[in-house]
């Protein structure tokens, strides 16, 4: 399994920064639940899973990072890699600094070896324009209205995924 989140639990956060400001107790299980691996953690004692596991943190284009981390682990020979990409809307105070999280969102994919889609990775001279919604939205509209190229920029880094068949 790969777990990406930008942002991560920030609302809990939050609430965990309000009560240390306001000199409250720190819940031990609020931080817990605060780090970026707590949710593949539960996730793994609920199922009972020991497979590899690994939670990014990732910036902008974190969907395709996380994809590249699944592929290495389907090159050591895993049959299958879940890829979950989640973000929670982070408390309004956060609005000036986060605003790449239209709504809470999750997108899990299952991926496996093959050839259908290829990404590919480009640092092109002049930035294009890309989309105004997260690149898991942008490449699940790309999947459900079928069609065959996706681009995704962030920062001096272009993705491209192409649908092979």
């Amino acid at each position: 399994m790969v777990f990406i989140s930008r942002h991560g639990e920030t609302p809990r956060t939050f609430e965990i920064l309000k009560d240390l400001a306001a000199d409250q107790p720190l819940s031990p299980t609020q931080f817990s639940l605060s780090v970026h691996n707590a949710v593949i953690g539960l996730w793994s004692i609920m199922r009972n899973e020991t497979s590899e596991m690994t939670a990014l943190a990732a910036t902008g284009d974190g969907l395709e990072h996380g994809v590249l981390e699944a592929a290495a682990l389907l090159n050591e020979g895993a049959p299958a890699v879940l890829l979950v990409i989640t973000e929670e809307q982070p408390p309004q105070v956060y609005a000036p600094w986060v605003d790449d999280v239209p709504f809470p969102y999750a997108m899990g994919l299952l991926l496996t070896r093959g050839d259908d889609w290829q990404l590919a990775l480009s640092t092109p001279p002049v930035q294009p324009s890309g989309s105004d919604w997260p690149h898991a939205l942008d490449l699940l509209r790309t999947l459900l209205n079928n069609e065959t190229t996706c681009q995704h920029a962030w920062k001096n880094r272009v993705w491209t995924w192409q649908r092979n068949r």
